[in-house]
């Protein structure tokens, strides 16, 4: 009898866990360690920048040596595009503090605002720019210098307080950047977007009828129907609460709590804004990856909105995440670094592939999102090396244990590097669906995975 309950306990534990899996959305890159999400609009796609938690660093310290880019066009299978801008390509800048930042787009190009260690005679947190022609890099120092400097700012009186910018456009075409450890600064930028015009303004962070019990640092500034939003954290663990103004400079009035703390999961947060096809979304963090702790952190998002007077209730955290906005189309080529959830993978980079999914182990897997094959697939492409034996790509619909269509064998190509397409017929798909390719083979790493499409 105790065997048969063992065994009855181990069955519920695993469709338990089966069921999670299927449902699970948040965290949204589970590849990576990610943190500090700063979504952009841009076109058709939404690309969210983010932090990067080095695998490495453990609960003494964080270790941020660059920026991450991912973009989406349905908000549930994000494309992995890889480091696109480097704290030790500033040359002036130490290693491993690569802060909170954001991206801004104005006249074809990009401005990456971030806010590393000075290394210079005046050390410290500072607000430095990168610029790139393209969202997803590579992004330069714009300046060659700090363009906020720690020397400028006297409110908080301690070195990091020159962190975490946000950065507005308004209307008008008047740019603005926010930030602010222990302290909140705003200035006005030229239309260049690397310089400023005008006094720094200090806003009195301890006056509770603008910012309420507290405010700590991660400023995101946004507008909406003529009223601005300033959220940040605040606390040790940190929510997120929010002020409202009529002016971009204020006069503040505190809006209230937007997710408590600890309430996702997290030591830290930092919130996020966007919005897009109608919908607006935030962006917040936790540690929720396996092995993620307060230096190992991730991003997650939910959809949200404003009440009739334009307040915002109280968040809370969903695993499952949102809803698609759009179908996959299948048909056309695939990033394998297109994931929607994954299981066990890492992604990699170099000059001449890009980014593809790598450390693929048997019994690993990753799925995307509603996909369409409307009217058929008949055929399964898919863009592979192996420097051993090799593996199985298993095919199958809505969950890693759903009806197989079909298998790829991938043999070995010669090396990890030495890609190889190759095709397999499938069980002919229609409608819409999850989709899920699931690794098989034998001990340690099969293959890499690049790219994959259908064929009808």
């Amino acid at each position: 009898m105790k065997i048969k309950l063992i065994e009855l306990l181990v069955v519920v534990f695993m469709v338990v866990s089966l069921n999670k899996s299927i449902h699970a959305q948040n965290p949204i890159i589970q590849t990576v360690f990610t943190a500090d999400p700063a979504p952009l609009v841009h076109n058709d796609t939404l690309f969210l920048f983010t932090g990067h938690d080095e695998d490495n660093a453990t609960q003494k310290g964080f270790i941020m040596n660059d920026y991450l880019c991912f973009s989406t066009t349905d908000m549930v299978n994000w494309t992995h595009h890889g480091p696109v801008f480097h704290v030790d390509s500033l040359g002036w800048a130490a290693k491993h503090n690569a802060n909170a930042a954001q991206v801004a787009y104005r006249d074809g190009k990009f401005y990456y605002y971030i806010s590393p260690w000075s290394a210079l005679k005046d050390g410290g947190d500072c607000i430095a720019v990168g610029v790139s022609d393209k969202p997803y890099g590579p992004y330069k120092d714009a300046i060659g210098k700090p363009m906020i400097e720690p020397s400028q700012t006297k409110y908080g009186r301690h070195a990091w307080e020159d962190i975490d910018p946000t950065i507005l456009i308004d209307d008008d075409g008047q740019a603005y950047m926010y930030w602010g450890n222990n302290s909140l600064y705003a200035v006005k930028l030229n239309k260049d977007m690397v310089s400023y015009s005008g006094d720094i303004v200090t806003f009195e962070i301890k006056d509770k009828a603008a910012f309420g019990p507290d405010y700590e640092e991660a400023p995101w500034i946004f507008k909406r129907n003529g009223i601005y939003y300033l959220m940040y954290a605040a606390h040790v663990p940190e929510a997120v609460y929010y002020a409202m103004a009529t002016s971009p400079l204020g006069p503040w009035k505190y809006g209230g709590v937007i997710m408590k703390a600890f309430a996702q999961g997290s030591m830290g947060n930092h919130p996020g804004v966007a919005k897009y096809k109608d919908q607006w979304y935030f962006f917040y963090m936790n540690e929720d990856l396996p092995n993620g702790h307060d230096k190992r952190r991730a991003v997650n998002v939910i959809p949200f909105d404003f009440n009739a007077d334009g307040s915002i209730t109280e968040l809370a955290h969903s695993k499952a995440g949102v809803k698609p906005v759009a179908n996959l189309d299948p048909f056309k080529r695939t990033e394998a670094e297109t994931i929607a959830w994954s299981e066990g993978l890492k992604t990699a980079k170099d000059n001449q592939t890009g980014v593809y999914v790598t450390k693929i182990n048997k019994g690993d897997y990753l799925k995307v999102r509603s996909v369409d094959f409307g009217k058929g697939a008949k055929t399964l492409e898919a863009n592979v090396a192996s420097a051993t034996t090799g593996g199985i790509i298993e095919i199958r619909l809505d969950n890693p244990e759903g009806e197989l269509l079909g298998s790829l064998t991938v043999e070995k190509t010669g090396g990890w590097q030495n890609w190889k397409t190759i095709t397999g017929k499938v069980k002919k798909t229609t409608g819409v669906h999850d989709l899920c390719f699931v690794f098989k083979g034998g001990d340690g790493e099969l293959f890499n995975f690049d790219w994959w499409r259908f064929l009808n």
